[in-house]
C-alpha cells in the first residue's frame, strides 16, 4: 500500500462510485401525484406543512443533452405532511421557453451555463437571449407560490395543482423581465415593520458597472421599501445576507468577456474568468439610509469565490459573516461533461467567518471547517440574528472534494460536530430545517433533505433529529422514482394536498 501514488490512495479511499453519483442525472418526464406510503420509522405527528423543491427535472431536450444541470427546465418537487402522512407532487414549470422547446422537440435557446444551440457558434452568434429555466428555488410568500431563477422575473404557480399560472410582478412593482433573486431572505421580524416578518431579495443587472435594486415585500406581497445602487465594475452576485441594518453583498473578483458570448463561441457563464490577484470586494449598504446610517461602504478581503451565503449577524458596530467559499470559480469549458467530473481536481467549498469592523474598515476571516460543504441552513428564525448551529450539506470524508453525501451539523459557540452519513450509496440535497411548534431551543426541530439512494435508483425523503444527528433517521420516505439532484427550496406551514382519499 506504501507504494500507490495519492491518486490510487484517493480512490480506493472514496466514500462513493462515480456510476452512482452519476445515476441520478437522469431527466424524469413523468409527472406524479401520489400519497407516500413506502416510509421506514414514523413521520413526526408535529411536523405539519410542505416542502417545496425545484431543480432541473430534465437534462436533455429530446435526447439533446444540456450542457450543464443550471440550464435544465425547473420541476418543482412538493412534499405535504399532515396528520403522520405524507403526499408527494412534482410539475414542470411551464415557461415560455420549456413550452416551446416541448413543442419543437429540440433546444431552442441558449443557456447560462453552456448549454448552445445545435449548430455550432454561427447558430448562436449575437443570440444573447438566455433561456429562463424557472429551476433554482421555489418560495411560498404573500398566499403565492413562486419558482424562481435569478436572472428574470418569477413564475406563478398554483400551490394545490402546481399549475404554471404565469409571470409574477407583484402588483406591478417588478417591470416585464427584471430579475428576482432566487435567493430572497425573510427577516423574522423587521424592526422597520413594528416585528413583522418581510421578505427581502435583490436583482442585479451586471455589465462594465452594475445596477443592485433591492427591495423589501410585506407578507401580502407587497413592496415596502426600494433600493437601487450602482457597483462599478462586473458583479457575478448569486446570493447576498442580510442583518436588521445592513443588506451584504460579495463581488468576487472576475472578468466578463462580452466578445466571446456575443459570438456565439461560449455562454455566460464560460465567459468568466476569475481573477485570483483582484480582491473579493464586501459591499455593506443601509437598509434605512433615511435614519442617518452610514452610506455603502466597500471592504476589500483577500481573492476567494462564493455563490451561497449560511448566514450574518452584528455585534455593535461589527458584521459576522459565515459563507462558503471556493479558492477560485469553478470554469466551465465548452467540450467538458458535467456528469464526468473529477472530484479531486475541482475546488471545494469551505465554510469561513468574515469579521467586519466598520469603524476600522477591517475584515479579517476565519476557516470553520476545511470539510468540503454546500448548500447551508439555518433556523429561520435566527436569519440575519447571532446563531449557533448551522446544517450543511456535506462530503462524507473530513478531507478532500466529493460529492455531498452527509448532513454536517456545527456548533459555532463550542466547535462541536456533528455529522449523519448516507454513504456509500446516498447522495443528499440541501438540509431544510423545520422548527419544531412551540420549540425554545434554537436547534429543537427537524432536517428535511431529500437523497438520491443509488441503490434502489429511487428519492427518499429523509427525517433527521436537528437537536441530536446520531439519532440517524426518524423517518425516510421512499419515493416511487428519482428526482435529479436539485438546487433549493423552503418548508411552509401551509398543507396543500388533496383530501384524504
Amino acid at each position: 500500500m506504501q507504494n500507490l501514488t495519492n491518486q490510487q490512495t484517493s480512490t480506493i479511499n472514496k466514500s462513493y462510485s462515480s456510476e452512482d453519483w452519476q445515476g441520478a442525472y437522469q431527466s424524469i418526464t413523468q409527472e406524479y401525484d401520489y400519497w407516500i406510503d413506502n416510509i421506514e420509522g414514523q413521520i413526526p405527528p408535529e411536523l405539519q406543512g410542505t416542502l417545496l423543491r425545484n431543480g432541473p427535472g430534465l437534462l436533455d431536450v429530446n435526447g439533446q443533452r444540456i450542457h450543464h444541470p443550471i440550464d435544465g427546465d425547473g420541476m418543482i418537487s412538493r412534499i405535504t405532511f399532515t396528520d403522520g402522512r405524507a403526499h408527494f407532487r412534482n410539475r414542470f414549470v411551464q415557461t415560455e421557453d420549456y413550452l416551446a422547446e416541448q413543442k419543437a422537440g429540440k433546444i431552442l435557446y441558449r443557456g447560462a451555463f453552456g448549454t448552445q444551440k445545435p449548430g455550432g457558434w454561427l447558430a448562436n452568434i449575437f443570440d444573447l437571449k438566455i433561456k429562463n429555466p424557472a429551476n433554482t428555488s421555489v418560495i411560498y410568500w404573500g398566499e403565492k407560490l413562486l419558482a424562481l431563477w435569478e436572472g428574470k422575473e418569477p413564475y406563478l404557480l398554483d400551490p394545490y395543482t402546481l399549475e404554471t399560472l404565469g409571470k409574477e410582478y407583484f402588483h406591478g412593482f417588478l417591470s416585464e423581465g427584471q430579475p428576482f433573486s432566487a435567493h430572497p431572505r425573510i427577516d423574522p421580524s423587521s424592526y422597520q415593520d413594528g416585528g413583522a416578518p418581510c421578505l427581502v431579495n435583490f436583482s442585479s443587472n451586471p455589465g462594465l458597472s452594475t445596477k443592485i435594486s433591492i427591495f423589501e415585500l410585506d407578507q401580502t406581497g407587497k413592496a415596502l421599501r426600494n433600493q437601487d445602487y450602482i457597483i462599478p465594475g462586473f458583479c457575478f452576485i448569486h446570493d447576498f445576507v442580510i442583518t436588521p441594518n445592513y443588506y451584504i453583498f460579495f463581488q468576487n473578483p472576475v472578468t466578463f468577456n462580452p466578445i466571446l458570448f456575443s459570438l456565439g463561441i461560449s455562454s455566460a457563464a464560460e465567459s468568466i474568468k476569475f481573477q485570483p490577484n483582484k480582491p473579493t470586494r464586501i459591499l455593506v449598504i443601509p437598509r434605512n439610509p433615511e435614519k442617518g446610517q452610514q452610506n455603502i461602504q466597500i471592504l476589500e478581503t483577500q481573492a476567494g469565490f462564493i455563490f451561497h451565503h449560511a448566514n450574518a449577524f452584528e455585534v455593535g458596530n461589527e458584521v459576522f459573516i459565515d459563507t462558503i467559499c471556493y479558492d477560485n470559480f469553478p470554469e466551465l469549458e465548452p467540450a467538458s461533461d458535467f456528469r464526468q467530473i473529477d472530484f479531486d481536481q475541482f475546488p471545494s467549498g469551505n465554510i469561513w467567518r468574515f469579521h467586519l469592523n466598520l469603524d476600522s474598515q477591517t475584515v479579517q476571516r476565519k476557516l470553520i471547517t476545511n470539510k468540503s460543504c454546500e448548500f447551508p441552513s439555518v433556523n429561520p428564525n435566527q436569519v440575519g440574528r447571532y446563531y449557533q448551529y448551522l446544517y450543511i450539506s456535506a462530503a462524507h470524508a473530513e478531507t478532500g472534494n466529493a460529492p455531498p453525501q452527509a448532513i454536517l451539523k456545527l456548533d459555532l459557540e463550542t466547535g462541536e460536530k456533528q455529522l449523519w452519513s448516507d454513504a456509500p450509496r446516498g447522495f443528499v440535497g440541501e438540509p431544510i430545517f423545520v422548527p419544531r411548534p412551540g420549540a425554545e431551543k434554537e436547534d429543537d426541530g427537524w432536517i428535511l433533505t431529500l437523497v438520491y439512494d443509488a441503490a434502489h435508483h429511487r428519492s427518499d425523503v429523509v427525517i433527521l433529529d436537528a437537536s441530536d444527528l446520531a439519532k440517524g433517521a426518524i423517518a425516510r420516505l421512499h419515493l416511487k422514482h428519482h428526482i435529479p439532484y436539485g438546487f433549493h427550496g423552503n418548508f411552509t406551514s401551509e398543507i396543500f394536498c388533496p383530501i384524504d382519499p
